[in-house]
């Protein structure tokens, strides 16, 4: 292996300096010696790491690339931390609150990635609890901040993260996550065992604290508006697609590809139960009890299994799959109203990959033909692959390449190009687990014109709803003609779009982008076309925005 290069040195040293100004992150992707300590999001902090994404623009910017593969790597950064790096400079990162991805989740989430082995680890969680009122304090301040200058999220969303936070942190008859966090620690030293109860409850007052304030804070200068418009909106989207969408073409897009993969379904349907129809088909597959799941261990032990069984038929055969990346580790959140999302593995594999799913309150069962798809989704060769391969992969990418660098477009596009492939090469062939594909497909375009037509107030296409503009009506109603789940899982994902403007519509249109780049490197390539040796390619870039990677494809 070469020796590191003036950018491998740069994107290690930001690595470091990334990790350490941003603890829950460090703690995330294995750099050690942050897990007692929360990120400042006051605008002091936030003052600094937009300083941090500055300088190191402005460094690799005068970096010239060594080969090839350091081209790939400064354009990845120069696009990945620029677009960061504009929200900072429009104020938006200073307001991120929402109901699915901001820093009160963090707050919640990182606990779940803290080791928990030893009577060590335990003193590290009681330190990292103790830091947390002062840590929430800092984000409220922040948040404080960014309203007074015009930029807070929509009463909705301000409301919603007040629920939650009062939610995780309980009641005085129903415990809250860290009170029952704390309770699975080993019984070990009394000081100890006295610390985590003193300092989970603080946490817990924190949290209760937070909500009050927030409510007082925010509200008065929280829009009632949840759509955000369209100059915040392409700030948004460039950020989670890494290229600047045409939105009118890829909203008419949408609707087209949504019309395609319904009448898709409604023939699976017709083998499934003929003359029944979409939902007589699925409450056929609900029916049927091989395809039922019950219980929460029954769940997690078929998560487990429908993923390693993947990983075993794939590796050697459609992939190359390096060793530490063939386990992955299927889990149920402890707390409800997350979602299903995946976890990287630590740089050094300790902690592997993992596949989280969240049910919703009082779910302990579930039927397959829903999830087989979302398992080749979130492992392999979706998300697990992908990032489980970047991070091992240090013979291409960089350090900073391997653990920090995301895009949502070319992550999440690439785990919906998954489902499509397994499709293809005949792991769906099952007409329940195919019918669940396209239903997942169906959400994922559904996504796509709501999330663009809400935030940018777009007139709907005669027949295609239930009225001319997007109203928050409109939009639940949208969602219960089109996506078939429980309705509060509906509601949830609706608030999903609402207080995270952009992101939704990625996921379809990162699918698009890997259709058409392997579709035209078949044409240029003729019979020389090789499936795995190309996806082996495409993941060896590394994590790229969507413009960049298009571009690099289309060398291939």
């Amino acid at each position: 292996m070469r020796p590191p290069s003036e950018l491998d040195q740069l994107a290690d040293r930001f690595v470091e300096e990334y990790a350490a100004a941003h603890p829950d992150v460090a703690t995330g992707i294995g750099v050690p010696g942050h897990d007692d300590r929360w990120p400042d999001l006051t605008p002091e902090g936030h003052a600094g790491h937009a300083e941090l994404l500055r300088t190191t623009i402005n460094d690799a910017e005068r970096i010239d690339p060594v080969d090839r593969r350091e081209e790939v790597a400064r354009s990845a950064m120069l696009e990945r931390l620029g677009a960061e790096l504009a929200r900072y400079d429009a104020g938006w990162a200073q307001a991120d609150l929402n109901t699915i991805q901001s820093p009160l989740q963090a707050f919640r989430l990182t606990f779940d990635l803290m080791p928990t082995a030893t009577e060590e680890d335990w003193a590290t969680i009681a330190r990292r609890l103790a830091a947390l009122p002062a840590a929430l304090d800092g984000y409220a301040v922040g948040l404080e901040a960014a309203a007074r200058a015009g930029r807070v999220s929509a009463a909705r969303q301000v409301g919603l993260g007040a629920q939650m936070a009062r939610r995780w942190a309980g009641s005085p008859d129903r415990p809250g996550f860290f009170t029952e966090f704390v309770a699975a620690a080993p019984a070990g030293a009394a000081g100890l065992s006295r610390d985590l109860q003193r300092t989970a409850q603080q946490a817990s007052g924190a949290l209760l604290g937070f909500a009050d304030r927030i409510e007082h804070d925010l509200l008065p200068h929280a829009p009632e508006a949840d759509g955000v418009g369209r100059d915040r909106y392409a700030l948004e989207s460039r950020y989670f697609a890494g290229i600047d969408l045409d939105l009118a073409e890829t909203y008419a897009w949408g609707w087209d590809e949504l019309a395609r993969i319904v009448a898709e379904k409604q023939a699976v349907a017709e083998s499934i139960a003929p003359g029944q129809g979409i939902e007589g088909a699925m409450a056929a597959l609900d029916a049927a009890p091989a395809r039922q799941v019950r219980g929460r261990e029954a769940l997690q032990a078929w998560l487990q299994e429908t993923a390693d069984r993947a990983i075993a038929a794939l590796d050697g055969v459609h992939f190359d799959i390096p060793e530490p990346v063939k386990r992955i580790e299927g889990r149920l959140t402890p707390t409800t109203g997350l979602g299903v999302y995946y976890t990287a593995p630590t740089q050094d594999f300790s902690r592997p990959g993992r596949m989280w799913w969240s049910l919703p309150e009082g779910v302990t069962d579930m039927t397959t033909w829903r999830e087989t798809t979302t398992v080749f989704h979130e492992g392999v060769p979706g998300h697990h692959l992908q990032i489980g391969q970047t991070v091992a992969n240090a013979r291409h990418l960089n350090r900073w390449q391997r653990l920090l660098c995301w895009c949502s477009g070319h992550g999440e596009g690439w785990a919906l190009y998954s489902e499509r492939l397994m499709a293809e090469l005949g792991f769906l062939d099952d007409p329940g687990d195919r019918l669940g594909m396209l239903d997942a497909q169906e959400l994922r375009a559904a996504r796509v014109v709501l999330d663009i037509g809400v935030h940018l107030d777009l007139p709907i296409p005669s027949g295609r709803a239930t009225g001319e503009r997007w109203t928050y009506d409109v939009a639940l109603a949208f969602l219960r003609a089109h996506v078939n789940m429980d309705d509060a899982m509906r509601v949830d994902e609706l608030h999903r779009y609402l207080g995270w403007p952009g992101q939704a519509p990625v996921y379809k249109v990162g699918e698009r982008v890997f259709l058409t780049c392997r579709e035209q490197a078949q044409l240029r390539m003729g019979t020389d076309f090789d499936l795995k040796a190309w996806h082996r390619a495409v993941l060896d870039l590394g994590p790229l925005g969507l413009a960049p990677l298009a571009a690099e494809l289309a060398r291939m």
